[in-house]
């Protein structure tokens, strides 16, 4: 069920939200706005398992998850199997994918957090 906050009285109340659809982080169960989340769909390979990727376009078909792009929200999901029961497989889905992925939104956003904080230096 898609929820959405469109209601032009209600946004007057609740000036803090943006207008949008809402979900819930299978790894901390928080409801966000769509936009702040990580979309994962579930893929099938060619062998027959089922891989857990990032759908960053929202294209993807099928069920779809919604994982905030951290790694606490992503290793808490893992281990409370979250992907399966919210994408409805068999079995362990791969993460690696969505692993990678979140690693390295951190790691890009840590040598930018760093970036800033260095003082420039002039020539």
């Amino acid at each position: 069920m898609i929820q959405r906050e469109t209601s032009a009285s209600h946004a007057r109340h609740r000036p803090d939200r943006a207008l949008g659809p809402v979900r819930t982080c299978v790894g901390c169960r928080k409801r966000e706005l769509a936009v702040e989340l990580l979309r994962v769909a579930a893929v099938h390979d060619g062998n027959g398992e089922c891989v857990v990727t990032v759908d960053a376009a929202g294209n993807l078909p099928g069920r779809g998850a919604w994982l905030h792009p951290d790694q606490q929200c992503l290793h808490e999901a893992i281990r409370r199997r979250a992907f399966v029961r919210a994408l409805r497989v068999t079995g362990t889905p791969d993460t690696t994918a969505v692993v990678g992925y979140v690693s390295s939104l951190t790691d890009s956003s840590a040598r930018l957090e760093k970036q800033v904080a260095k003082p420039m230096s002039t020539p």
